[in-house]
Formats: structure tokens, sequence, C-alpha cells
């Protein structure tokens, strides 16, 4: 039965679901995929100084198990950057760690290589890989301009807006456009970049779909609809890719 949180949608002639918690179920191959877990990223941002409390990996991990119980998959393909950088995994907490070597341990799991993690993470299980292809879909961190078409990939943390009831309301987002598939971040201390911010615009068609993520389930909302930040908001936008 399909949690009431997801939104069926066809892709590249596959049919998947992407969950308001930011993950993607792809139900013929009982694959779960995530993006940009940025695992220890609050213990990184300690190091430097600025001190975040140090529960964003347990969050995040609690989340990813709430959706494998959810979805009960066999594979699990996490689309790079999962750790914030290469010392991360040792820095995870023995009950995180524990976590997740349970759930490394249980299914096939692929890690695809990041930016901040382009190493394989120390003793924890998995196959490692700079990209998967399964049916007519291709896993990368991040999107190729020119790529052939069935590309899922992360690496942007796109964001989107909408105007309701004369305030605007942002979530993070899938963004499609039957080419290609970009996945928001999945980590819960990651930040987000506009859809209309042209390093995610450059890679997609004009018409492209938004699927937004809001607390319930996920609202599909045509380009068109989605409101373009203003200058202020631009000089505000966050770059964490």
């Amino acid at each position: 039965m399909m949690p009431g949180t997801a939104l069926p949608f066809d892709f590249n002639r596959e049919s998947l679901m992407a969950d308001a918690s930011g993950a993607l179920y792809w139900p013929d191959q009982k694959t779960l995929v995530v993006a940009d877990l940025h695992l220890e990223k609050g213990s990184s941002y300690a190091k430097k100084g600025s001190h975040l409390p140090p529960y964003d990996s347990r969050e995040t991990l609690r989340r990813l198990a709430l959706a494998i119980d959810a979805y009960g998959p066999t594979r699990v393909i996490c689309l790079g950057d999962s750790f914030h950088d290469d010392d991360a995994a040792g820095r995870l907490p023995d009950d995180d760690r524990a976590a997740l070597q349970a759930m490394t341990n249980a299914m096939d799991w692929i890690w695809i290589a990041g930016n901040h993690d382009p190493a394989p993470p120390a003793g924890i299980d998995g196959l490692t890989t700079a990209e998967f292809r399964a049916g007519e879909l291709i896993f990368r961190h991040e999107a190729r301009k020119g790529t052939s078409p069935g590309e899922v990939s992360g690496h942007y943390h796109p964001k989107a807006g909408v105007s309701a009831r004369g305030r605007r309301v942002t979530g993070r987002c899938f963004v499609a456009d039957g080419k290609r598939l970009i996945l928001p971040a999945f980590g819960a201390y990651t930040g987000g970049l506009d859809v209309h911010d042209p390093a995610i615009e450059s890679l997609l068609q004009d018409k492209y779909t938004v699927l937004i993520c809001g607390r319930a389930r996920v609202h599909r909302i045509p380009r068109e609809v989605v409101r373009r930040r203003t200058e202020t908001e631009e000089a505000r936008q966050p770059r964490l890719i």
C-alpha cells in the first residue's frame, strides 16, 4: 500500500513515487533513493567554531529509517554528499553508527560519490561508485549537461516557493523535466537553492515540473506557478553546493 505522503509520477518510462520526506521510491525495483544526507555537518561546523546542536545525524538517520520502514526496499541508493566531509564517518556517535550499520547490513546499499565525500565511508558497508544504472535510469551526484534521458541526481538542494493567502510558502522540492530529475536534500541541516537559480534552471528544459514537499504530502506545481524570488531574497540566498 502506498504511504499517504507520496505522489506517484512517471519519469523516462519508469513509475516513481516522490515522498514528502524528500525520498524517492521506485516500486518496480524496490529501491529507495535519497540525496545529500550531509551526516555530521553539525560537528564539522563545530570544529570551525560555529556550534550547532549535535543531533543532525541522529535526526537524518531517524527519518531515513522511517522511510525504509514505510516502503520496505531491498536496495537504497544515496546520491552523494552522504557525509559532510572526509572525517564525518569517523565522527558519527556510536549509537548513530550502529543505526546506520544496521540499515546497510539489511539490504543492498549504494553510496554514490559526491563532492563532499568522494572516497568510500570508512568502516561502513555498501558499494561506492561514481554512478549506478538500473532499468531506464542512471543515478549520479550532480546533473550533467547534455546527458541522455533518465538521469537522477542531487547536489543542488532544490527549493521552491508559491504564494498562498498573501504569503510565500517555501519547501524542499523534486524537479523534473522529462529528461532529468533532481532530488531535494534529505539531511536535517541542509539548506536549499531556489529552482529559479541559473545553476538549476540552466540544466532544465523550459517546461519542468516542481514537486514541493509539504508536511503531509507532495504538491505538483507547474513551473509557471512557482514564485520567483525578489532581489532582496536573492541576495540572502545561500550558496550551499
